[in-house]
């Protein structure tokens, strides 16, 4: 099975690039042979048409935030104008590139209250418009960088209120079933939860219907603890056997429910998320997902994440093949690896039958050449 393409955290390019233009532009106008004096005032008039631009639009957001000063920002003023304004450099930027622009103005130029009235007006009609709006991308990287997708709400909640809490248990558990089953649980290896992040959202409460090569087989021991009010609250996992061609393999193996709150959100109008909307908060809810358990020390070695989507054709061995393919990794790996790099495809992996490492027994050094 391939392993789906889960889209990473954007980087520096567009930054970069911005440098990159702001080099060609200024090495153009150098080799343009202009003025100095014309440049520079022609400049400094963009300067200050652009943050009067910025101005006028926190003006246009104050007239609305002020209205909402006890329910949002409790009372304070300053924290409104915070809010509302952008950074105080952005104003003294102002009154700097304004004070040079009236300085290098000639006796016959244009009076600078007709600039700034000109300017006014183009940005005022930008806003009424709509056209200073942020692209999906703007909107889509300003979500990712704070952490505001509905996809990393979901992952720290699947994480602090179940993940984190079970996970350092459930080795415990299974090594327990183990001593009470000898031989049953072959690979230690593969002693781990292993969590099926299902790019469709399509969550099964019954693995058999989904697969009939995926069997229940029993319960592992419980966990018990008083969370939330709750007394001795259970927790519980299930063990099913994976039937393969020739042999039989034993998990412990469950969907992530938090993906049935994406799911329904997708149902429902009142919450207005696309299925293309839903497939990209899935990708980012497993990338997510992916990184607060790396970065958990507790959570090491203790599950196995495993990302489809769905072919389209009907397959009704589909999921048992994708499990199965992990299963057969986790046997093979000879050397633990971060949980972060074990998404690899087939054909990207390499097994321990592949990379036969010749160690000598001997503390001595031996000679490279064994004839």
């Amino acid at each position: 099975p391939s392993t789906p393409l889960i889209p990473r955290a954007r980087g520096g390019r567009a930054r970069c690039t911005v440098y990159l233009l702001l080099s060609l532009c200024v090495t153009a106008l150098c080799l343009a042979g202009l003025s100095p004096l014309p440049t520079a005032r022609t400049l400094l008039s963009h300067f200050v048409t652009l943050h009067v631009g910025v101005l006028l639009k926190a003006i246009c957001h104050l007239a609305e935030e002020i209205f909402h000063i006890h329910s949002r920002y409790h009372g304070s003023f300053q924290r409104v104008l915070s809010a509302c304004f952008p950074l105080p450099w952005h104003g003294l930027v102002l009154l700097s590139c304004g004070s040079a622009y009236v300085a290098l103005l000639d006796g016959d130029g244009q009076p600078l209250s007709l600039h700034l009235g000109l300017a006014s007006l183009c940005h005022l009609l930008s806003l009424a418009l709509g056209l200073d709006k942020p692209s999906a991308v703007e909107v889509s990287e300003l979500a990712e960088r704070s952490q505001q997708n509905v996809a990393h709400g979901l992952a720290w909640s699947y994480y602090v209120g179940y993940l984190k809490i079970v996970l350092p248990r459930v080795k415990k558990s299974l090594e327990e079933f183990s001593r009470a089953n000898p031989n049953v649980l072959t690979y230690k290896e593969t002693w781990k939860l292993h969590i099926l992040v299902p790019l469709s959202c399509e969550v099964y409460d019954d693995l058999e219907k989904a697969d009939s090569n995926i069997q229940y087989l029993t319960d592992l021991p419980e966990i018990t603890l008083t969370r939330a009010g709750i007394k001795k609250r259970v927790y519980r996992h299930s063990l099913y056997t994976i039937r393969d061609e020739d042999k039989v393999w034993l998990c412990a193996v469950e969907f992530a429910t938090s993906l049935q709150s994406l799911y329904a959100m997708s149902q429902e109008e009142g919450a207005a998320f696309s299925r293309e909307q839903r497939l990209e908060q899935t990708k980012l809810f497993y990338r997510s997902l992916e990184e607060i358990l790396r970065g958990s020390k507790e959570c090491a070695g203790t599950y196995r994440l495993i990302a489809y989507e769905e072919s389209g054709e009907a397959e009704s061995h589909f999921l048992s093949r994708e499990i199965l393919w992990h299963l057969r990794q986790e046997r093979d790996e000879e050397y633990d690896v971060s949980e972060g790099r074990e998404q690899h495809s087939p054909s990207t992996t390499f097994s321990s039958a592949e990379l036969n490492l010749q160690l000598s027994v001997s503390d001595r050094p031996q000679p490279l050449r064994s004839d």
